[in-house]
């Protein structure tokens, strides 16, 4: 080695600022410490063992052994004897003791020993870290639950960091995102989510401020498909019968409730309360949502039903009588509400004989539908009768209206986005209302004859019709077709049809 790369030896003034870095190392450390030398002599004691036992560096420090202050006389052997083994034995080793404190009562601590060496690797002594076994406890209690929350917890629970992004996700949470526990880490939630990621977010950003809500939150929200965009979310395709939130396309974007609870979690180690995320856990309740809202709906739609009965026996007129059961059903059901009644409707004795649509063969003529009664296009008002004129609705092949009288059953149909933003329409091709999507039409059936057809009709803000609403049609198209018939036998028939 060259006399340029001798290292002098280093000034006192270092030497003593090592043994103050070491001091202040100790007394900032969280866990009590103190140390013995190869006799048994307290070298070092920290702040900590200070709060814990009471007993300040000066008057532990030179200590020999731990009896009559520390621990009681009558333990002092056992106890002095399990630390100082360390000396003999590599590794660290842990036990619990009960200490004495100042003021003269006893705490139950565990240890951790170890030997420290010489400079020649002999033992010199021992140090010993130690603190309160609750705090331990509590603390091993706190991992286990994070770690049984993300492994096994029948809820599904997200760590979500302040940048509102998962952390950390468990095994049912991954199912229920349809995902990898790995893969979602990271990702913006609007990567996993479609509807209803706004709301999620804002409550996410409302617990990092606020703290936690008081009570569970219910959030709708749909998944993400792989690849998926924006477009393509709205039900289904003419007559497809889609399910409330399923797709046009056929894909699965049913909408999930989700019963979601939120923890704010904050660093214990900060002085002061730093957010670190937002712990979300949430249980998926969809099927018990669907049938608490099945059943509300149909307690409704059945006292809409009596209401609607209850109101049209006070009616003098069968025909006003009709248009007061369709008043009754659209309260919570549709938009608008169309009545089209059959052309010179011929006595039919039953569905077998429904007139069939042009080109069915044996010369069958098409199904002519003439407006009867229609509800107002503007503000929400009254069903009023209407006069027809005696000109048939110019309804295309294959409409929907056509297809109900055709079949005698209801038929479903929605606009797909194509159709809403293509050159022609899609309502006004079918001769509805602007900004229609949604129609359920029903036929009105009466002794054995096919009167003509209600059609109800949903706009944008609405969900498509589903099997459920085209029950309830059946059931309201039954009392209007039975008060039109009545008017027809009457000669009161809306448009003068008779």
């Amino acid at each position: 080695m060259s006399a340029s790369e001798v290292r002098p030896p280093r000034p006192a003034s270092d030497r003593g600022d090592d043994s103050g870095l070491l001091a202040a190392l100790l007394d900032g450390m969280d866990a009590a410490l103190c140390a013995f030398d190869a006799d048994g002599t307290v070298t070092h004691w920290n702040r900590e063992a200070e709060r814990i036992l009471g007993w300040s560096a000066r008057e532990a420090v030179g200590r020999k052994g731990l009896a009559g202050w520390a621990v009681r006389a009558a333990d002092a052997h056992e106890v002095e004897a399990r630390l100082m083994a360390a000396m003999d034995a590599p590794g660290r080793h842990v036990h619990e003791f009960a200490l004495l404190t100042k003021d003269g009562g006893r705490v139950l601590v565990r240890t951790q020993s170890s030997a420290v060496p010489r400079a020649d690797g002999r033992p010199g002594g021992v140090y010993c870290a130690f603190s309160e076994v609750h705090t331990q406890i509590d603390l091993e209690r706190a991992i286990a639950l994070s770690e049984a929350l993300l492994a096994d917890a029948s809820w599904s629970v997200v760590l979500v960091d302040a940048d509102l992004r998962p952390a950390a996700v468990n095994k049912n949470a991954a199912r229920a995102l349809r995902t990898s526990r790995t893969a979602a880490l990271g990702r913006p939630l609007g990567d996993l989510l479609d509807q209803g990621v706004e709301e999620l977010e804002s409550a996410l950003q409302h617990v990092l401020a606020e703290g936690a809500p008081p009570a569970p939150t219910e959030l709708w929200v749909s998944l993400r498909e792989a690849g998926e965009g924006l477009s393509g979310l709205r039900g289904g395709r003419g007559g497809a019968g889609a399910e409330d939130g399923a797709r046009a396309d056929g894909g699965a974007a049913a909408r999930r409730c989700w019963r979601s609870g939120f923890l704010r979690l904050a660093s214990p180690l900060a002085e002061e309360p730093v957010p670190l995320g937002v712990a979300w856990i949430f249980q998926d309740v969809t099927e018990l949502k669907r049938h608490e809202l099945d059943s509300s709906r149909l307690r409704f739609r059945g006292n809409q039903l009596q209401r609607a009965a209850r109101a049209a026996a006070e009616c003098e007129d069968p025909a006003e009588a009709a248009t007061v059961h369709l008043d009754f059903a659209l309260a919570g059901f549709a938009d608008h509400a169309l009545i089209d009644l059959v052309l010179e409707a011929a006595p039919r004795t039953g569905p077998e004989a429904a007139p069939r649509a042009a080109g069915a063969g044996d010369g069958a003529e098409r199904v002519r539908l003439v407006r009867a009664a229609a509800t107002p296009g503007g503000a929400p008002g009254p069903c009023p009768a209407i006069v027809a004129g005696g000109i048939p609705v110019a309804y295309g092949e294959g409409h929907p209206a056509l297809q109900a009288a055709e079949r005698c059953g209801p038929v479903r149909a929605s606009a797909t986005r194509s159709e809403e933003t293509g050159p022609a329409p899609w309502a006004a091709a079918r001769k509805w209302p602007a900004g229609t999507l949604h129609a359920l039409c029903a036929p009105l059936r009466s002794r054995g004859r096919t009167l003509g057809v209600v059609t109800f009709l949903r706009g944008s803000g609405r969900r498509p019709f589903d099997r459920a609403d085209a029950a309830y049609a059946e059931d309201v198209a039954a009392r209007v077709a039975a008060s039109l018939d009545l008017a027809q036998q009457l000669g009161r028939a809306p448009g003068g049809y008779s």
